[in-house]
């Protein structure tokens, strides 16, 4: 339980939705800015203003997936006002705060490590990255029927990169019966991916595996899928790009040649909000419950 710990959510989308019914749930007193287009709020949730007051006595800061951007902007789906998170923000949080977000860029690290706050990203937890890859899957398979005219069982399908997106990707398109290769960087996930019954080759060798392919899903953050790659590849491939932007993949050079390649980041939150909301809210009342047992012990 969370009796007694005041947590401050400040924008968000749908995903954030779940995680604040689950802090409810919990017990915890929370408050919430960016919210008043929210139109059947939890019971138990106090809408404000965004305000230095409204944080002045926060346990908690529960920012959304992407914490804020290089100027501190914050989104805020259900709000028809900007939020912006400044430095006067961050000092008005006590010493003890806690600062929570799915991954934060470099501006709210630093404004964080200036002022002393623990950072905690949950996206960085292997758990939450492999129960996010789940909808990151399923996404990824609705938008390649979406853009092909041939079927994904019977197709070659190419997964470049076996981390934890690239594992559940290729295990997804082996159930529809697609042919799949793995382009792998590690001699232990080519064997994984051998006895998987996937068809491996190191990342190195990429051209000459590019042919013979239909679809292509990158989970590399890099640029891998160079103008070299994509003029070796047959033009009614489709490439979907799963990597955090910018992606691993020469977009220019691919709809010069007529390629269709996209970039699709963040597709739990599109295709799965509510299962993303309650993977998020899951690691966060994990993590404050332990990080409550920890203070209780000093």
């Amino acid at each position: 339980m969370l009796t007694g710990v005041r947590i401050v959510f400040l924008g968000g989308d749908a995903r954030q939705l779940e995680v604040i019914r689950k802090c409810v749930e919990m017990d915890a007193t929370v408050s919430a800015a960016g919210f008043d287009k929210w139109e059947s709020p939890c019971p138990g949730v106090s809408l404000e203003q965004m305000s230095v007051e409204l944080l002045n006595d926060a346990d908690v800061l529960v920012l959304p997936t992407v914490g804020c951007d290089d100027v501190g902007k914050i989104s805020a789906v259900f709000s028809s006002q900007g939020l912006q998170l400044l430095e006067e923000h961050l000092a008005a949080l006590p010493s003890h705060c806690s600062v929570y977000t799915g991954m934060a860029k470099s501006y709210l690290r630093s404004l964080c490590a200036k002022h002393s706050l623990k950072l905690t990203e949950l996206l960085s937890r292997d758990d939450v990255a492999i129960y996010n890859s789940i909808p990151t899957a399923e996404g990824a398979l609705v938008m390649a029927i979406q853009q092909t005219d041939f079927t994904i069982h019977g197709s070659t399908a190419m997964v470049l990169g076996m981390g934890r997106t690239g594992f559940t990707m290729a295990r997804s398109l082996q159930g529809l019966g697609a042919k799949v290769k793995v382009g792998v960087r590690k001699q232990e996930h080519f064997a994984r991916a051998e006895e998987m019954g996937w068809k491996p080759f190191m990342t190195g060798e990429l051209v000459q595996h590019a042919p013979d392919v239909d679809l292509i899903f990158n989970t590399i953050p890099s640029m891998i899928i160079t103008a070299q790659v994509l003029s070796r590849i047959p033009k009614h491939c489709v490439v979907i790009d799963l990597a955090s932007a910018p992606g691993g993949c020469d977009f220019r050079y691919a709809e010069k040649r007529g390629i269709k390649a996209m970039l699709a980041p963040g597709l739990p939150g599109m295709v799965a909000p509510k299962t993303a909301g309650i993977i998020m809210a899951n690691a966060l009342i994990q993590s404050l419950s332990e990080e409550i047992i920890i203070r209780g012990d000093e």
